[in-house]
């Protein structure tokens, strides 16, 4: 199986290519990720030719939008960051996630600073050029800054992201109709921890479309990662949690539910992480088989030495 690949602004992997000639290294990203997948590293600022160190550029209001100056000599360098997101399109279309540099005026996704040339002053309302140009162009892609993956439930949410897009990524092409159902369907649980009004929506979508047609299956991959990138709340969790409860019983002892009743009620308290109630029901279902639990991403997302809902 091919590897999943990530892109990454280059920084995050300990490249000396910011402005002042450092970096930015993540240490999520080289030592816990970077085991299962394989990153593309792009600077944009490089990329455009700028060398390091340079002299830092900023997001300013013009009254032709955004834009992307050198404050030291007014040099715009916005087009050339747009034509380089356009260069990168074969590397990004292999991808199935970004990790982006936070703050940055050509790779910051939100609360970039924004310099009002009237007033003098600067609020964090922009996003960096290259970031917005692939949020435009590819509405799908998973995309998360390197700040924002402190946060534990962002980045499990995050990665849990891009395994999933990299499972859509690999269903053969030209897609079919039982494909669609079979991905649709490992994605049911998720979907219901994620987002219920996205999750009864989709479903009604998939079963009443009959042509795999271009548009269809690419607003249908758009609102499965919109609904995702919705964290899970710990009241959405336990509903899936006692739902996969549900299948179990007619085989389980009154100790075994209690005990199971007991570790969803404990986690959706605050008093236990969701791993707790996970590996209980884990447990029962390799004791008592269910093909359709079995195919649900939600009990393995990703890989389980990420250990990311331990702190969950």
């Amino acid at each position: 199986m091919a590897a999943i690949k990530v892109g990454i602004s280059a920084c995050l992997l300990g490249e000396q290519v910011r402005y002042d000639g450092g970096h930015k290294r993540s240490a999520f990203c080289t030592d816990e990720l970077g085991r299962h997948v394989e990153f593309v590293q792009l600077c944009p600022e490089v990329g455009i030719g700028m060398p390091v160190p340079r002299p830092t550029i900023r997001l300013e209001k013009h009254a032709n939008g955004t834009r992307a100056v050198v404050p030291k000599t007014g040099e715009d360098v916005t087009d050339r960051l747009i034509a380089f997101a356009e260069r990168a399109t074969p590397h990004i279309e292999t991808i199935s996630g970004y990790v982006l540099c936070a703050k940055s005026p050509s790779c910051g996704m939100e609360r970039v600073k924004l310099y009002d040339l009237e007033t003098g002053h600067a609020r964090k309302e922009a996003s960096g050029i290259f970031a917005a140009q692939l949020q435009q162009r590819y509405p799908a892609l998973p995309l998360e800054e390197d700040g924002r993956l402190n946060d534990p439930l962002l980045r499990e949410n995050f990665v849990m992201r891009v395994f999933v897009y990299a499972a859509w990524q690999t269903l053969p092409q030209p897609l079919t109709k039982a494909a669609l159902l079979q991905f649709h369907t490992s994605l049911k649980l998720l979907l219901l921890a994620h987002n219920q009004q996205l999750y009864r929506d989709l479903g009604r979508w998939v079963a009443d479309q009959q042509e795999m047609t271009d548009d269809f299956t690419r607003g249908y991959i758009e609102k499965v990662m919109q609904a995702l990138a919705e964290p899970a709340t710990r009241a959405n969790h336990t509903n899936v949690l006692q739902h996969i409860q549900g299948y179990f019983s007619e085989q389980l002892s009154a100790a075994q539910k209690a005990e199971l009743t007991d570790s969803i009620l404990a986690y959706r308290a605050g008093h236990e992480p969701l791993l707790v109630p996970l590996t209980l029901l884990r447990h029962y279902l390799r004791e008592f088989p269910n093909d359709y639990l079995a195919g649900q991403r939600y009990l393995n997302p990703y890989p389980k030495d990420l250990k990311l809902r331990y702190g969950i």
